[in-house]
């Protein structure tokens, strides 16, 4: 009987010794574990995890910051709604670092107001003309007119309302019927210089570019000169198709204009030229570029350059040599991130650093008088060279 009763009692003890040692278990491995599985609400918090990544120290200061942090502004005890929003602006910082982690001023993470911000500027961004509208009161407004364009230089700044364009009134107009119709504006300029040297100015590279640069090269060849200038200052690009277009009247078929890499395991993409290489040996030919000159116009006047079909003449180039695409991250957030860079025909990254030009052009902004026309010290370094004696 005694020996049945302590029998019994050693299993209950050994059952509650178990269980307490199981809830203890429970107790100090919920202290232990990773933040991530303590957070209410917190979701996908495995899904696509990079292997062999620790996490650890960002879930501590995660942990840190909910168990120490005192917001200066709270004077009482924060409500579900407002911590859910500091929850969310956390995550939306943390994301923020992750992308600037890459130190690369293209790629962006945007948040819900700065996505609608975005999608509203690059829907009213004229990369070409150089101007941002956006619609204030009904009517078009300059936003902002980029410097060393056309818009700038015909003195249009924040504020101004628009409204004409191409002689048609711009009244009632909307953004996307606006943009059409400035997009219609020509965007080439020509003369002939002193020294029978004859200029093309190029103010972008849009959907009519191509057509533009060949009625302007008709109006070259009629002139019956060997010398010509491209200006591409303040040109900040535009389509890779139209700089590829250009080039090909200088290179013969299969030259490379660019590469595209896009790093990783792919391939990198060749662009080559088309082939009308219309032009003899005698062309005498000057590309002007300066630190508006960007994207497609560092991709022709590279190509041209190391192919010893042009000289460039000027100031270093912007380095505007990647392209970004705009990746959905939630409904209302965005990732605008790089997913290529252009290169030369040889290799040369265009990116950051820009173009240097063989012949640098040192501007006095101080100087003042005349700096349009042949006296522009630009036009009269390449005016120099092109009627310079063999």
């Amino acid at each position: 009987m005694n020996r049945a009763w302590w029998r019994t009692l050693l299993i209950v003890l050994l059952i509650a010794g178990l269980a307490g040692a199981f809830s203890a278990g429970l107790y100090l491995g919920d202290r232990q574990r990773p933040a991530i599985t303590k957070i209410d609400e917190l979701f996908n918090k495995e899904a696509g995890k990079p292997v062999g990544v620790d996490f650890a120290p960002f879930w501590k200061a995660w942990e840190v910051i909910d168990e120490k942090y005192v917001n200066g502004n709270a004077t009482t005890t924060a409500s579900s709604s407002a911590e859910t929003v500091m929850t969310e602006k956390r995550v939306w910082g943390a994301i923020t670092g992750l992308v600037d982690s890459l130190d690369d001023p293209y790629s962006v993470f945007l948040p819900p107001t700065e996505k609608k911000s975005f999608e509203e500027e690059i829907q009213g961004n004229f990369g070409g003309v150089g101007i941002e509208l956006g619609v204030r009161d009904k009517a078009l407004q300059v936003i902002s007119a980029l410097p060393e364009t056309p818009a700038k230089q015909a003195g249009m700044r924040s504020g101004d309302i628009i409204v004409g364009i191409n002689d048609e009134s711009a009244v009632n107009l909307d953004i996307g019927e606006a943009i059409g119709q400035i997009r219609d504006i020509p965007t080439i300029e020509t003369e002939m210089l002193p020294g029978r040297v004859f200029i093309i100015k190029l103010f972008n590279f849009g959907a009519t570019s191509q057509d533009l640069f060949r009625r302007a090269l008709r109006e070259f060849a009629v002139a019956k000169t060997d010398k010509l200038i491209i200006d591409l200052r303040g040109n900040p690009g535009g389509y890779l198709d139209a700089a590829v277009g250009i080039a090909s009247w200088f290179l013969p078929v299969d030259k490379t204009v660019a590469i595209e890499s896009r790093g990783r395991s792919e391939k990198p993409k060749i662009y080559q030229s088309r082939g009308y290489n219309v032009f003899t040996d005698n062309l005498k030919l000057v590309i002007l570029v300066d630190r508006g000159s960007a994207s497609a116009s560092e991709i022709l006047a590279g190509a041209l350059a190391e192919h010893g079909k042009a000289t460039l003449v000027g100031e270093k180039t912007f380095g505007k040599g990647s392209v970004q695409e705009l990746i959905p991250i939630t409904a209302d957030t965005s990732l605008k991130i790089t997913i290529a860079r252009w290169l030369t025909p040889n290799g040369v990254s265009i990116s950051h650093e820009g173009l240097t030009p063989e012949i640098l052009v040192k501007v006095d902004e101080t100087a003042k008088g005349d700096q349009t026309g042949t006296n522009d010290p630009f036009v009269k370094k390449a005016i120099e060279i092109l009627t310079a004696k063999p």
